[in-house]
């Protein structure tokens, strides 16, 4: 007897599922089956942190269907497919589409290919509101709020036919458990110990719908006015991106929960501006979903040959800011607080990569992997199109030079988030906190610091630097290519009434 077979991808949850609800309705027997594919494992986008995390979301599904019903592998997709093909007749499979990176794109292609040559039918079900193939944003605002209005696609997992046999091809197993943390990945990454992390969030819809719960609790009523600090933000946040970058909840699941909660006093202003924020997920994934190329290169072709940095002063700079060393304390802070964590706010995330491009001349490409890297809640079409945004090459939208010293001074006034990343700093008053090569050699020995000894010079004059920035890209700006550039963009992304 064939199965009805359920890829999971980027949708790691057993609500709000079409592709499970749709795979039930066959009356075939249901597996869910996951596949840590070898390209992903070997991209440098991800890192371990990534992969524990799907490991958990796994471990979580699995402890709410029949041991048999999960199969979970690695390996070559198609490869798997295969021998599955084989072994046990998939009669259908059902997946959600991925608004992924190229290498997931051309596997897509590829598993396209085997169904047909195997005659195996696929359905894809939408992400979110995203719509494939999209050449234009005439009434997807209202097809927006249509889907994530639409009833939410569930069913009574107790009534499914569930598969029954375990999974039979070779490197496979059927895990319900946390075996799944120290079985799924390199050997050498010791998941199960790292499993353990408290700084990291943990991956699972359970452990997600506990986070959207506690927000509409308490700590999401000082939303709008915390997400710009990156101490106060680390809870009053929703610090839901991850649970939606991952799938352990729905877009749709989150804006109506919120929707249930608008009338609630006292709240409104925080509510708008997650409902806001709600709304511009869908619109950059979209944006990379029509113009995936961002991946490789600028996205208004007019700044190919942008000038950049070079040589060995570039790698220097490079691996200062990837290492969060180089002399300018919220940089190196936020930088730090990423490698521990996983996790910073939007404000800071733009600082970063400001700083990477408008202060150091950096090209974006060499440092976009790495905070990719770095962010727990990795969403390549948010993060691509946040990127460039930031980075000031897209010709359409507002250039942005942080200056890392006033972040600093308006975000974290006593200096009690670099405090927490740089212990170096420990004993800097507020006042000198975000300036610390300002301390006289007196003031170091006091403060227990040897600036560009145990803490770094800055590596570039900032003042030098933002007005180097500034002049050339308003002079760029200007150019005709970048301006036609822009007008094609903002036809293909932006809806008419703006």
């Amino acid at each position: 007897m064939s199965i009805a077979l359920v890829w999971l991808k980027r949708d790691l949850r057993l609500s709000d599922h079409e592709p499970l609800v749709l795979a039930a309705r066959t009356g075939l027997p249901v597996v869910l089956f996951y596949c840590f594919e070898d390209i992903q494992l070997d991209d440098p986008h991800y890192e371990e942190r990534h992969w524990r995390f799907v490991s958990q979301s796994l471990a979580d599904i699995g402890k709410k269907v029949p041991t048999s019903a999960l199969w979970i592998t690695q390996g070559d997709l198609t490869t798997r497919l295969n021998q599955l093909n084989e072994l046990h007749g998939i009669g259908a499979m059902f997946s959600h589409q991925e608004v992924g990176l190229a290498n997931t794109f051309a596997r897509d292609i590829a598993v396209k290919k085997w169904c047909v040559q195997n005659d195996v039918k696929w359905q894809e079900s939408n992400y979110a509101a995203v719509i494939r193939g999209l050449t234009n944003r005439f009434e997807w605002d209202k097809h927006w709020d249509s889907v994530m209005r639409s009833p939410t696609q569930d069913c009574d997992l107790s009534q499914i036919n569930w598969c029954q046999y375990p999974l039979a091809i070779e490197g496979a197993q059927c895990l319900n458990n946390e075996v799944i943390l120290q079985h799924w990945l390199p050997v050498d990454n010791n998941i199960g110990k790292c499993s353990t992390k408290a700084l990291f969030q943990q991956g699972g819809e359970s452990e997600a719908w506990r986070t959207l719960a506690s927000f509409f609790e308490q700590r999401g009523k000082s939303y709008a006015y915390s997400l710009s600090s990156p101490s106060l933000s680390q809870h009053h946040c929703s610090r839901l991106s991850t649970y939606l970058a991952w799938g352990n909840l729905s877009l749709r699941q989150v804006y109506q929960f919120l929707l249930q909660h608008w009338q609630v006093p006292g709240w409104r202003r925080s509510l708008i501006a997650l409902s806001s924020r709600l709304h511009w997920h869908c619109h950059f994934i979209q944006k990379f979903e029509s113009e995936s190329r961002m991946e490789f290169e600028p996205v208004n072709i007019g700044y190919q040959d942008l000038p950049r940095s070079s040589g060995n002063i570039q790698q220097q700079h490079l691996a200062a800011w990837k290492s969060g060393q180089t002399g300018y304390p919220m940089v190196d802070a936020c930088m730090r607080c990423l490698h521990a964590t996983g996790y910073i706010n939007f404000r800071m995330r733009a600082m970063l990569v400001s700083f990477l491009c408008h202060h150091l001349a950096i090209d974006w490409r060499l440092g976009v992997k790495h905070l990719a890297s770095l962010f727990l809640d990795f969403e390549p079409g948010i993060h691509y199109s946040q990127f460039q945004m930031q980075a000031g090459i897209t010709g359409i939208n507002t250039i942005r030079i942080y200056n890392p010293v006033k972040q600093g001074e308006e975000k974290d006034p006593k200096g009690d988030f670099v405090r927490a990343w740089i212990p170096e700093l420990n004993e800097v008053p507020s006042e000198l906190i975000h300036t610390p090569w300002q301390l006289s050699s007196m003031e170091q020995m006091m403060y227990g610091v040897s600036i560009g000894e145990t803490y770094p010079a800055p590596i570039v004059d900032i003042k030098k630097s933002y007005k180097d920035a500034q002049q050339l890209l308003w002079s760029w700006l200007n150019k005709p290519i970048v301006k036609v550039e822009a007008q094609r963009l903002l036809a293909r992304h932006v809806r008419p009434s703006n």
